[in-house]
């Protein structure tokens, strides 16, 4: 296959708005990976490796440190509002970009209705007057408000958002670091009992640990969001390569420290799937109606994803429609430079996908659900082979552009390839993980056979 001359990489300007500062896109890195899956989906995690979660969450984290270095090293030289769909296309061929953005787009769509109906089923839980169905109207009737204002409103609204969520996470590491060491009011120190006892600091040994990463792994998806933002900024080259340095280091420190905490606090085996560890340590520590907090902290955590879920799904379909790869339709741009079109298409399917996981939770929509389970590694797996191949040009025809660099290249893309692997292989022999696994593949397939004929049908053209 042919490649473009890499001047043709010089980015045109987009036709989006450009109104998010770098403010915005910091703490869109930070709140994209906060969400449910830290406050409440983490127990489930510890209740299969023990006190060795820290280490399944180190994994983790480091891999989804390296594919976001890649990905900043890209978006930093060639910024583009499809970011890692438009650079597999530049790398790999239009199969590659088709692939990348309509799974992620898919991907986004399906996650947006698990985020709805989980904050509706809060919601209804305080105002019971009001039916679940019609709290999900509300949360869409009101981020699809959201989205086709400038994006400087998404921005600020994103950002108090995610600010709150990072702020109890500091306040939660704050308290929990004070009780550990005894300094809290009737608090003692408690050493290394929790986290050496009750079996050891890995009582399911080191299956336990990787069982535990696959658990986890999929919560640090939604840092890919800032890379897509990062082109209706003012300058984005300068602002994802420093969203990107600030996010990654951060979401380390709050994911594995909040772990830490939690684990050195209480018994590991004490803890309940589908119970939040948080609401455990606070009840604990003796924070009072530390529950109603919790609920409120993952309220906002979740209506945060939706909102930005439904931003970076309209972008992405925006950014196939500009290469021919959807509708022409979608092109539409409000005076504000909101792709309103984009916006309603992505919605409509998160409308579709909420009514399903309404009324067939256990059957279509647990189909749609494990469909989409291991698309983000697909994506990242595109990502590193992309970076591979367009670092290289980069280098050779446009070095000014190599603005952040990928550490050790190229050396850690193959580890992080290798550790994508190795979590494709784990979940085909985990009995939980392989539906997932089985139903993302044969979606993938799916969708790499309609971009396979339609470059047969190009080429006869």
């Amino acid at each position: 296959m042919s490649q473009a001359p890499l001047p043709e990489l010089a980015q045109e300007p987009e036709p989006l708005g450009h109104g998010l500062k770098q403010r915005h896109l910091t703490m869109l890195g930070l709140g994209g990976v906060i969400g449910a899956g830290l406050f409440v989906g983490s127990g489930a995690g510890i209740t299969i490796a023990g006190p060795a979660i820290v280490v399944s969450y180190l994994l983790a984290g480091v891999l989804a440190m390296l594919v976001m270095r890649m990905l900043g090293e890209m978006s930093a030289a060639l910024p583009a509002s499809g970011s890692f769909s438009v650079h597999a296309e530049r790398a790999l061929g239009r199969w590659a970009g088709f692939s990348a953005g309509w799974l992620y787009w898919f991907l986004l769509v399906v996650v947006l209705a698990v985020e709805a109906t989980g904050a509706a089923k809060i919601a209804n839980g305080w105002v019971p007057g009001i039916a679940q169905w019609a709290w999900v109207l509300i949360f869409m009737v009101v981020f699809t408000a959201s989205n086709l204002a400038a994006v400087r409103n998404f921005g600020e609204f994103e950002f108090w958002f995610a600010t709150l969520k990072v702020g109890a996470i500091v306040l939660f590491l704050v308290l929990s670091t004070l009780a550990v060491f005894g300094l809290l009011p009737d608090t003692d120190p408690v050493g290394m009992t929790n986290l050496t006892g009750h079996g050891g600091f890995a009582p399911n040994g080191f299956s336990g640990v990787i069982a535990g990463m696959l658990a986890v792994v999929f919560a640090f998806g939604g840092l890919e969001v800032v890379t897509i933002a990062a082109a209706e900024s003012d300058d984005p080259a300068r602002s994802v390569a420093r969203a990107v340095r600030s996010a990654v280091w951060r979401i380390l420190f709050f994911y594995i420290g909040s772990m830490l905490v939690i684990v050195t606090l209480l018994p590991w085996d004490a803890m309940k799937a589908g119970a939040s560890p948080y609401v455990a340590v606070l009840d604990s520590i003796g924070i009072p109606g530390a529950g109603q907090i919790m609920n409120i902290v993952v309220f906002v955590a979740l209506l945060s994803a939706l909102n930005a879920n439904l931003y970076g799904s309209s972008r992405m379909v925006f950014s196939l429609a500009e290469r021919g790869e959807a509708p022409r339709a979608l092109l539409t741009v409000s005076p504000g430079g909101v792709p309103r079109r984009a916006v309603f298409a992505s919605v409509a399917f998160g409308f579709v996908s909420v009514v399903l996981n309404l009324l067939w939770p256990d059957t279509v929509f647990l189909y749609m659900l494990n469909a989409v389970g291991a698309v983000l590694l697909f994506v990242w797996a595109l990502i590193a082979v992309s970076q591979l191949k367009l670092r290289r040009r980069i280098e050779r025809e446009m070095p000014e552009r190599l603005t952040l660099r990928m550490w050790c290249f190229p050396y850690l893309t193959w580890v992080a390839l290798a550790g994508m692997a190795a979590v494709l292989v784990l979940m085909l022999f985990d009995d939980s993980a392989r539906p997932q696994l089985l139903w993302s593949g044969g979606a993938a397939v799916v969708v790499l056979l309609v971009a396979w004929a339609r470059e047969i049908r190009a080429g006869r053209s």
